[in-house]
């Protein structure tokens, strides 16, 4: 494991020191998050946009049209009713059990719960297509501990080798007490966070 920050670029490519000498980096396996850099005014050794040398196993903009962008379009009973604000700008009237969300944020930072008009009106126009209105989801506390009913989700990661099949490879449970299930949303709770799932 490295320190993003501690990384070298020489050209087209990165390295780390190691022992006093420099290695180059070949692949990286990211967990840079992009809306947390800019939060915190964090300025990287190089830009994130520029082609280089590397291997992406997750590219930093990789995550955000396979999820909140995709849920739209998808119409299944199991996926909550969802839309494009510049689409359809209309709060329903039971706004209570709606969410406004940022497509291009994470953690839950940005997200609405019980969305107004003035919520809407505060977006300008021109940006509308980056927000999708949800339909909430509410999560049924279920694990008992000992500081009491804890909610969860599980969401499963797959790969789909070229070639190959989907296949999941392992489940994350998140648990929670909070509105959401994200740590900044569960600060100073016990038995919160994330934990592992076993499947036969």
């Amino acid at each position: 494991m490295v320190d993003v920050m501690s990384l070298l670029k020489r050209g087209k490519k990165l390295y780390y020191t190691k022992d006093g000498r420099n290695v180059e980096v070949k692949r990286i396996y990211n967990r840079c998050i992009v809306d947390e850099l800019e939060r915190k005014g964090i300025t990287l050794p190089f830009d994130l946009r520029e082609e280089l040398d590397v291997e992406w196993a997750g590219h930093p903009n990789w995550y955000f049209r396979i999820s909140k962008f995709s849920i739209p379009y998808l119409d299944h009973r199991c996926v909550p009713k969802t839309w494009f604000i510049d689409q359809n700008p209309v709060i329903p009237s039971d706004n209570h059990n709606y969410i406004l969300k940022p497509l291009y944020s994470f953690a839950g930072t940005g997200i609405k719960f019980a969305p107004t008009e003035a919520d809407i009106d505060a977006i300008p126009a021109g940006d509308r297509h980056n927000y999708i209105l949800q339909e909430r989801m509410r999560f049924e506390p279920v694990i008992a501990t000992p500081h009491g009913m804890t909610q969860m989700e599980i969401r499963i990661m797959y790969v789909w080798p070229e070639g190959g099949v989907l296949t999941p490879v392992l489940p994350l449970v998140r648990m929670g007490r909070g509105m959401m299930m994200g740590v900044d949303h569960n600060r100073d709770l016990q038995w919160v966070g994330g934990s592992s799932a076993l499947w036969q």
